[in-house]
């Protein structure tokens, strides 16, 4: 006799067998209790989970007989009638399963759709049943659209599939749609008890919870992970053997890196690591399992009274490790270690990848370093800013802030002090800031980063009493020479605008050019950045004050735009300063609606009532002029 593997063996033949997918179990019994029966099913779900079975145990409820011959369409099908035996055994004559993935072409769907027109020979119901239905072409899922939507009243379609995206939305909206979840670990765990209990054998719990939790929510999954640890243990399930044969990390490592982890244990998170590379472990599964008991850990410390599974030999070091990392540290290791498993195909070594993604842990780090921070410190940069203000400036006491008259009204972004709209009034200088300090110390002025965090306390210190900058000692003034150097030269003043006869005739003709796109990228700048000078003979005489604008390239091309213009003219460019370009009159333009649009606004009855009533500000550089 041949041996059955335990997925077919143990599958369930009836709704009372199934286990993880109450939801589908429920709508699916009810429905045939009331009668309330869809035309049209669709099954979707990964792999394992039930798919094909609930399909057959569906069309044994519409089609079984009872015991007697007698019954009728029920959620309980009796299992031994002719229709249920038949079904099981996959020689139903009116019950007909395809493979989508190797029946794919309009030709085999319009084959089955011929069936569709016979009433059913020995069953109650004709069931069509589609497997991997996403793989079906286009052509396919268009034959079967009409017969879909009215099939005749003893057709039943049932559709499966593991990626509904792939399915045409005119197929979804004909079908009653269930999607059956991943399983628990749990549910998984408890399934194998029983079946490894049916079947005499004898397992240690712990290595049950290892299969469990490497099915990944397919019970299928799951038995056939069984059936290779029988034959691996030679019909015993020891938890070292199963974690041989999956190749899975030992807790116990796990524990111990994480432990050094909340101890700020750099050495020995090092050599942790080079224990997992002498004896082989995967660095991916380090941090998958890893992440596991840092999720664990999590739900712990945000629910403290929390009921652990007393089968659990890992529970009290858990709780023990939840205690001593902070609820910050374990969120940030998290996350540390979900993200790091797509760095470690990207490093020449895993190991050395999977020991800088634990290190980075403590590079990040408060400085404290307690689970519980009773006194947070200042960050070194607030710290400096501090011992700045108190060393070089005195403190000075904050302006009071006014209420509002309007409470339940917020301002988005209140100023320090009540503005007027009066235009005659000079700007009022903010209080400056730490990052200000800081920069007129001549520190970068940087974001304090997310792990230096300050408490209410700190944050209260350094707000409480603004400081006015320290003196700045002003620099040496070099006498006027030539540039130098590039840099200098972009530091050279610019010069005003000065309005000539010549540069009104280049203006109008270079805008000319470029609204018809007959100049573009360096040759528009070229017109743009320059000014003629003189145009009474055929050569025309262009300054610009940037050489790398004066190519040959460039400035044949601009020539021969202004050749196709009417303007038969030779060009010649010099270097020196520019006062009338047309670059100048749109920049001079641009600033005179800047202007115009400020001064509306700010004239704007509405925008004054919400200043004088709500104490609201116009945010700077958000006035754009239409």
């Amino acid at each position: 006799m041949s041996y059955h593997v335990l997925a077919r063996k143990y599958r369930p033949r009836s709704f009372t067998e199934m286990v993880g997918q109450e939801h589908v179990v429920q709508a699916l019994s009810n429905a045939l209790t009331q009668q309330r029966l869809h035309h049209a099913y669709l099954f979707t779900g990964t792999r394992g989970v039930g798919k094909t079975t609930v399909s057959r145990i569906l069309a044994k409820s519409l089609n079984c007989q009872g015991a007697d011959g007698q019954g009728g369409i029920t959620a309980e099908p009796c299992g031994v009638c002719q229709a249920c035996r038949d079904i099981d055994a996959g020689r139903f004559v009116d019950y007909t399963e395809l493979d989508a993935a190797s029946n794919r072409g309009v030709d085999e769907v319009q084959s089955l759709l011929e069936q569709a027109v016979y009433k059913p020979v020995q069953g109650r119901f004709k069931v069509f049943v589609i497997d991997e239905v996403h793989m079906l072409t286009n052509p396919a899922f268009n034959a079967m659209l009409k017969t879909l939507e009215e099939p005749p009243e003893y057709l039943k379609f049932v559709l499966a599939t593991t990626d509904p995206q792939k399915v045409p939305v005119t197929v979804l909206s004909r079908c009653l749609q269930f999607n059956l979840r991943p399983m628990a670990p749990e549910t998984v765990f408890e399934h194998l008890t029983r079946v490894l209990a049916a079947e005499s054998l004898t397992s240690e719990p712990g290595a049950l919870r290892l299969l469990s939790r490497a099915a990944r929510g397919s019970m299928r999954d799951a038995l056939s992970l069984t059936d290779q640890a029988i034959a691996f243990g030679s019909g015993q399930l020891l938890e070292a053997g199963v974690r041989q044969m999956l190749g899975s990390v030992d807790r116990s490592h796990v524990l111990n890196l994480i432990r050094a982890l909340a101890d700020a244990d750099g050495a020995s998170v090092v050599s942790l690591v080079d224990d997992l590379r002498l004896h082989g472990v995967s660095a991916a599964a380090t941090l998958e399992d890893m992440s596991t008991v840092l999720q664990r850990m999590a739900v712990m410390q945000a629910v403290p009274g929390l009921t652990q599974d007393a089968d659990d030999p890992d529970a009290p070091t858990l709780v023990e490790l939840a205690e001593r990392m902070s609820a910050e540290e374990t969120q940030l290791l998290y996350s540390l270690c979900l993200h790091g498993r797509t760095e470690l195909g990207l490093a020449p070594d895993e190991y050395a990848a999977l020991t800088m993604v634990l290190l980075r842990l403590l590079a990040f780090k408060p400085a404290s370093g307690a689970a519980e921070k009773k006194s947070p410190q200042l960050t070194p940069r607030a710290e400096t800013a501090r011992a700045a203000a108190t060393t070089h400036t005195p403190v000075v006491a904050p302006t009071p802030v006014k209420p509002l008259a309007a409470p339940s009204v917020v301002s988005l972004a209140p100023p320090r002090a009540t503005p007027t709209l009066s235009p005659a009034m000079p700007p009022v200088n903010p209080e400056p800031s730490v990052d200000d300090m800081l920069a007129s110390l001549g520190e970068p002025a940087m974001d304090i980063p997310p792990w230096e965090d300050l408490d209410d306390s700190s944050v209260g210190l350094l707000n409480a009493a603004p400081v006015a900058p320290p003196a700045i000692r002003p620099l040496p003034v070099r006498e006027a020479s030539a540039p130098s150097s590039r840099v200098d030269a972009l530091k050279r003043p610019e010069v005003p605008l000065q309005l000539t006869p010549e540069g009104e005739f280049w203006a109008e003709l270079v805008q000319a050019l470029v609204a018809s796109d007959a100049i573009t990228a360096l040759v528009r700048e070229l017109a743009l950045q320059s000014q003629l000078l003189d145009r009474s003979t055929e050569q025309w005489l262009l300054r610009i004050e940037r050489e790398s604008l004066n190519m040959p390239s460039t400035r044949e091309r601009l020539q021969a735009a202004l050749l196709a213009a009417g303007h038969a003219v030779r060009l010649s460019v010099e270097l020196g300063p520019v006062v009338d370009s047309p670059a100048k009159r749109l920049a001079v333009a641009a600033a005179a609606k800047m202007v115009a649009a400020e001064e509306l606004i700010q004239s704007d009855p509405l925008v004054q009532a919400m200043v004088r009533d709500f104490g609201a500000r116009i945010v700077p550089g958000s006035i754009q002029p239409l």
